[in-house]
């Protein structure tokens, strides 16, 4: 199969672990240096976070994407409304 694990399904358990999703991206939105990108398929909704100031190639890229490979990481903030891998 193309993907490891549905979107929405990811736990601070997965923090580290390097995933594959598929599915669509429903919106992103660019704050600063920061990139969000929600990533949906039918079983529910992933965002993505990127910084300019960790890595600003791959911030880039996520502008454009097509493919992209990550691993998921805990974090302090977030929509209250959607769980979170923190």
């Amino acid at each position: 199969m193309f993907r490891t694990n549905t979107c929405g399904e990811l736990r601070l358990a997965d923090a580290g672990k390097t995933v594959t999703l598929a599915g669509w991206v429903q919106r992103v939105r660019k704050m600063g240096g920061m990139t969000f990108v929600d990533l949906r398929d039918r079983y529910g909704i992933t965002q993505l976070v990127f910084n300019e100031e960790v890595n600003d190639a791959l911030c880039a890229r996520a502008n454009k994407i097509c493919h992209l490979y990550t691993s998921p990481s805990p974090r302090d903030y977030g929509v209250p409304r959607m769980p979170s891998a923190a």
